[in-house]
């Protein structure tokens, strides 16, 4: 019996042990014979990474063809992390202190930017967002030698590598800068390309850089391109093997600009030794030089808003960027010390704009009740309140009309102006809503609002009105009080203790004193340089504002012609040609015989006719700042200097020299409207790209 049962257990062991050899062997056939292609494919791509292959970003030319913005190679030298990350913490320590002497970057550095953005640790700005296995860059522009020595000693440095890659360049054709349009590049943010992920955006990874400022940003869609992507074969401890496959990218398409690359270089070297001049030039004034602390210049052409050369000052090196700037750098673009030189003057910097304001302060008088014909006084002085406005060095000219007013840029005509408009339509301080035929005309004309160019981060200036002065005192109205209400010290000066007190009480008030300020472009009224230019164009060319404009045309890699950037007309001011036409001539006349003239002599205005306008803006606690405006039939040439000195005086000889480049003067009489700079006259058409990348500049009109 005892004999039966152990044979019958036998029995059972075997059948158990039968079935699990059944039972393995039928599920090795189902992995290898019906499931293995699917699961060969799984195990393949677990030793397969996806590496994106950065596309070379487009070219950003003028209007010839020059290259303003280009590409060149550098030694990019990285760190593969699933490697590092394979190796001891003392291993990594030796190898992070080794790269960091030969390619000459902190250790501190180098382990931040290692740190993928949003892990504990992580600095904006620093930190890696683009994929785990993608090589993390370090160090740029490293010398070919320091990568050789990387290259040739793998074994003293593991998990680095050293590769050349494409990095932004800077031809400068003619010695431009051209930093505040070009703009520059830096790495996308964490939230930018989750922003991308989520609107299917495919033409951004986490290791791209996009355009931060100027045409950069603003067309940094046609400029990027489309990256490609390489799997590569890695084994178990993460390194790579060998290429698996390669999706080729797409290179970005070109940028044709509207700007004229030696125009522009005689336009940054006029701004720039104008600046010089009237740092070593005494101000009678204040008994010191001239602080000329920043500064800008504009062509434009008058019939079409293209901007031929746009120049600001203080300006800095736009391949700083280029590999990463530093701490140190960065904070001197930010610094109030150095000027700000991240700030470009021409579109971003709001200033009074002075005397130059008056023509559109005529438009508005010659189309609400005053004429042609209208004769006021200029007297040396037009009394208001308790208060005395005075002409410029007390100078008067007795009655005369609104043409005599322009050329010599009588202060107390137009001041009587204001204050006529003023007892007529706004005495009443209770009316926000009040009629001010000088601050509509302004507004017509554009001022107080963004012009509406392809350059980001446009400032609107500021019409100071009823309206704003109203709000404006909701403002500040506690700020001013609390001063006025507490003892004067030492650190409050009389007139801010004085005005504090006006102000608490009847700050909200737009008084008569108000209304003269803005009739001659004083007070808290300000502009852009580019807002003054393209108004200014809007006089030469019949009333037409356009939104001003520097991109021309976005071509393709190869040379296909991809998009035409017209023109774009955003308003008109409505005035009869007969009062255009006398604004024009009396602004000649400015130029032939006014504050211009002194300036201009010997000029041939017969053949080139130059219509202008001079400005001395006064600001409470600064120098005064320097301003001429000026047109032909083809263009419009603006010049400002911040506490620089006179409009004439100061920016009246940079803007003859900028005239006579444009026309090819040099004494000899021309030909109206060619100029004689080779390029200078905008060419109708756009430059040829070849194939093999070379660029052809227009083909000239017959």
């Amino acid at each position: 019996m005892v004999k039966r049962s152990g044979r019958l257990r036998l029995v059972v062991i075997q059948a158990l042990v039968f079935a699990l050899f059944v039972t393995l062997f039928a599920r090795l056939y189902y992995l290898q014979v019906v499931g293995g292609e699917e699961y060969h494919a799984q195990a393949a791509s677990q030793s397969v990474r996806e590496i994106v292959v950065q596309p070379q970003r487009g070219l950003i030319v003028d209007d010839l063809g020059r290259p303003l913005v280009a590409n060149r190679t550098s030694w990019v030298v990285s760190v593969d992390r699933s490697m590092l990350a394979k190796m001891t913490e003392h291993q990594q320590e030796v190898l992070v202190g080794r790269l960091s002497d030969v390619v000459d970057v902190p250790r501190r550095a180098i382990l931040e930017k290692l740190v993928t953005c949003g892990d504990p640790g992580s600095v904006a700005g620093t930190c890696w967002n683009g994929s785990p296995y993608q090589p993390v860059p370090v160090a740029s522009d490293v010398k070919q030698a320091v990568a050789l020595r990387i290259l040739e000693q793998p074994e003293d440095y593991p998990a680095i590598l050293a590769e050349q890659q494409s990095v932004r360049a800077y031809p400068a054709p003619y010695g431009i800068n051209l930093a505040h349009v070009l703009g520059y590049l830096s790495p996308i943010t964490e939230s930018e390309y989750d922003r991308a992920t989520e609107d299917g955006d495919k033409s951004v990874n986490g290791a791209s850089s996009v355009g931060r400022a100027g045409v950069e940003k603003e067309y940094d869609r046609w400029l990027r391109g489309m990256p490609g992507y390489k799997s590569v074969a890695v084994d178990s401890m993460g390194r790579v093997l060998g290429d698996d496959s390669e999706v080729a990218g797409q290179p970005g398409d070109t940028l044709v600009t509207s700007i004229d690359a030696k125009v522009q270089g005689v336009v940054e070297k006029q701004l720039a030794e104008t600046i010089a001049t009237a740092r070593a030039t005494r101000d009678t004034v204040t008994g010191r030089n001239y602080a000329a602390d920043s500064g800008a210049a504009i062509v434009m052409e008058a019939d079409t808003g293209r901007i031929v050369a746009m120049a600001s000052q203080p300006t800095y090196d736009p391949s700083v960027w280029v590999g990463g700037i530093t701490k140190k750098q960065l904070a001197r673009l930010y610094s109030e010390a150095a000027g700000t030189p991240l700030l470009g003057r021409a579109t971003q910097g709001q200033f009074a704009p002075g005397s130059t304001w008056k023509p559109f302060m005529t438009a508005g008088a010659l189309t609400h009740g005053f004429s042609e014909d209208t004769r006021l006084n200029c007297s040396s002085s037009f009394r208001v309140g308790n208060r005395d406005f005075k002409n410029y060095e007390s100078g008067a000219y007795g009655y005369i009309g609104f043409d005599k007013a322009l050329e010599v840029s009588c202060n107390t005509f137009f001041y009587r102006v204001g204050y006529s408009f003023w007892q007529k339509y706004g005495s009443d301080v209770a009316d926000v809503n009040a009629k001010d035929p000088l601050v509509s005309e302004a507004k017509t004309f554009g001022f107080g609002s963004e012009t509406g160019i392809d350059l980001p981060g446009e400032a609107s200036g500021r019409i100071a009105d009823r309206k704003w002065k109203r709000a404006y005192y909701s403002s500040m109205k506690d700020y001013y009080c609390g001063i006025a209400d507490k003892p004067q010290d030492a650190d409050t000066s009389d007139f801010v203790y004085q005005f504090s007190r006006e102000f608490c009480v009847e700050g909200y008030a737009y008084r008569a004193g108000d209304a003269v300020n803005f009739a001659i472009g004083q007070g808290d009224t300000i502009v852009t340089p580019l807002q003054l230019t393209r108004a200014y164009a809007a006089l030469a060319n019949g009333g037409t504002l356009y939104a001003p404009r520097v991109g021309k045309a976005i071509v393709a890699a190869d040379g296909t012609l991809i998009r035409e950037i017209k023109p774009k007309k955003v308003g008109t001011v409505d005035l009869p040609k007969r009062v255009l036409g006398y604004i024009d001539t009396a602004l000649k006349g400015v130029t032939r015989q006014g504050t211009m003239a002194w300036r201009m002599g010997g000029f041939p205005l017969d053949d080139v006719v130059i219509r202008s306008k001079t400005g001395s803006a006064e600001v409470y606690g600064k120098q005064s700042t320097s301003w001429v405006a000026s047109y032909s039939d083809d263009y419009v040439v603006v010049m400002m200097v911040s506490q620089g000195g006179t409009g004439s005086g100061t920016s009246g000889p940079a803007v003859r020299k900028i005239w006579e480049a444009l026309y090819g003067v040099d004494g000899m009489d021309v030909e109206p409207s060619k100029a004689a700079i080779p390029g200078t006259t905008p060419p109708a058409g756009l430059p040829t790209f070849m194939k093999d990348g070379t660029i052809l500049p227009p083909a000239e009109e017959d």
